[in-house]
């Protein structure tokens, strides 16, 4: 007897029905909630506050897939709650954030630039959701959205480390061009092709060489001295990596069709461009 569409169908709604696991969830839930208290904090003007929300919600984001993967609790379910959360938590926020510290006095220039942003995040989003299993697990396509709301919040923590009786950025408009252009860079980052390590295949449970205990020290000791450059310096340098990557493999290449090599030996590079 064949299994028709209408049965497989049936299937999945009983199994959905039956439950939803709890912990992977519950953390997607948190990163949800510290989105909105990132929003409510932005309508009272507490900068500070709703960017330290946003990277709280980049803590629960990191944990919930690491909890899923772990536990093998996984689902079709929690990944699309899990894109729902990023949008609210990476999409809106930082936009509301970006709006309201620095492109309002752009006007209609501002509110669209942090709209873009939403957008192209909204579409990263729904690329990586169609293309999970297409796409090499090593590497992401187009920067990541909580990478992206990660450069946002890291730069407005630094700005207020760095000048602390500044409470907005309305009379700087070096630093306000700054970061429209930021927004813009940003969101077309989202959308591109670029590649970006995913960082998925190091384990912390699985026996790792020496250096790589010593390297960890020191990012943590340097993390706890200096928070706010920490966060910026790693967030900005993320954000960078891919075109750096993209350049370095195009010179790499360029290198050996100049010495005669014939055929391009970098296929990985090109077929996750295709992905784009």
């Amino acid at each position: 007897m064949s299994t028709t569409p209408e049965r497989l169908r049936s299937i999945h709604e009983r199994r959905v029905r039956r439950g939803f696991y709890i912990l992977p969830n519950l953390l997607t839930t948190g990163g949800l909630l510290a989105g909105m208290y990132s929003l409510v904090r932005c309508l009272h003007d507490d900068y500070v506050a709703a960017a330290v929300a946003i990277i709280a919600a980049n803590v629960f984001d990191v944990l919930d897939g690491r909890v899923a993967r772990v536990t093998k609790t996984t689902s079709e379910f929690g990944s699309q709650y899990d894109s729902l959360a990023d949008l609210v938590a990476f999409g809106v926020a930082p936009a509301i954030l970006f709006y309201r510290f620095a492109l309002e006095p752009w006007g209609s220039l501002g509110w669209l630039a942090a709209a873009l942003y939403v957008i192209c995040g909204a579409l990263r989003l729904a690329r990586f959701n169609v293309q999970r299993d297409e796409v090499a697990k090593r590497n992401f396509v187009g920067l990541p959205i909580p990478a992206a709301a990660e450069v946002i919040a890291a730069s407005v923590l630094l700005y207020f480390y760095l000048f602390a009786t500044a409470p907005t950025m309305a009379d700087d408009p070096v630093r306000r061009s700054g970061w429209l252009i930021t927004c813009y860079l940003l969101a077309i980052l989202m959308v591109s092709g670029f590649r970006y390590f995913s960082f998925k295949e190091f384990e912390l449970r699985h026996r790792q060489p020496f250096s790589v205990l010593m390297a960890v020290i020191v990012l943590l000791i340097v993390f706890l001295a200096e928070p706010q450059f920490f966060l910026f310096v790693g967030s900005v340098g993320y954000a960078a990596s891919g075109p750096i990557r993209s350049l370095a493999g195009r010179a790499s290449r360029g290198g050996r069709r100049d010495d005669g090599a014939g055929s391009l030996t970098g296929t990985s590079d090109s077929s996750s461009f295709r992905a784009s």
